[in-house]
């Protein structure tokens, strides 16, 4: 990363203590935000090779060393906001790793003022790790 480029996606203190937590008891982990469907729009946390990114899945950056990810086509939704990932109290998506732990993810967002959004970071596209 370049210095000067506003992340588009972080991780509160609470998020980044269950990430840590998650990866001594799984090892290498990666997000996925959730567009929908049975898990409805959460980032959902997964081991390395616990889901399969397609080449419409995009990386928007990393969190506690953990690659966040996207479909492009929910991106463009989110493309003017910044990712604030959080951890509450209750269950998480029932394929998330952090649900037997009694807490969840959630995405928090704000919009990115104009000047930052001429510093963002560049989305990559990813196919395979």
């Amino acid at each position: 990363m370049h210095q000067g480029h506003v992340k588009r996606v972080l991780a509160t203190d609470s998020a980044l203590d269950l990430i840590a937590d998650l990866r001594i008891k799984h090892g290498d982990l990666m997000f996925h935000q959730s567009g929908g469907c049975c898990d409805g729009s959460s980032p959902m946390c997964y081991p390395i090779d616990g889901f399969i990114l397609g080449p419409s899945d995009v990386k928007l950056g990393e969190i506690g060393g953990a690659g966040f990810y996207m479909s492009d086509s929910q991106f463009e939704y989110w493309k003017h906001t910044q990712l604030i990932i959080d951890v509450v109290q209750g269950r998480g998506g029932m394929f998330s790793l952090e649900n037997p732990e009694g807490v969840r993810f959630l995405t928090r967002s704000r919009v990115f003022t104009d000047e930052e959004l001429n510093q963002l970071e560049p989305v990559t596209h990813a196919v395979t790790f």
